[in-house]
C-alpha cells in the first residue's frame, strides 16, 4: 500500500483545525490503496492551535505535530514537515 502524508503548516488555526480533519477525513476515505497521515506543523500560533492538535493526535493515530517554539513563517513550517515524512508522496496543504 503506498502511503502519503499531508503536511500543513498552521499559525492561529484554532477554530479551521477540527473542520479541515473532518472534511479531508471524508475525501481520504474515498481513496482506496493508499494510507495517509497528516503531520501539522504549529508555527507559533498565539492561540490554541497547539492543544488543538494535542487533541487530534490523540484521537487519531494518523495524525502527528511538530511544534515550533515560535514563529518563523510559512516556508520554515514547510520544510520541518517535509523533513519529517516518510512516505512515497507528500501533499502540502494550508488548513
Amino acid at each position: 500500500m503506498k502511503t502519503i502524508d499531508i503536511v500543513v503548516p498552521c499559525y492561529n488555526e484554532e477554530e479551521v483545525l477540527p473542520l479541515f480533519v473532518k472534511e479531508t477525513n471524508e475525501v481520504i476515505a474515498t481513496i482506496p490503496d493508499y494510507k495517509f497521515r497528516y503531520i501539522f506543523v504549529n508555527d507559533g500560533s498565539k492561540d490554541k492551535t497547539l492543544e488543538v492538535l494535542r487533541s487530534h493526535a490523540a484521537q487519531f493515530a494518523n495524525i502527528k505535530y511538530i511544534s515550533f517554539s515560535r514563529n518563523f513563517g510559512k516556508e520554515a513550517a514547510m520544510y520541518a514537515g517535509l523533513k519529517a515524512t516518510t512516505a512515497d508522496y507528500v501533499i502540502v496543504m494550508d488548513a
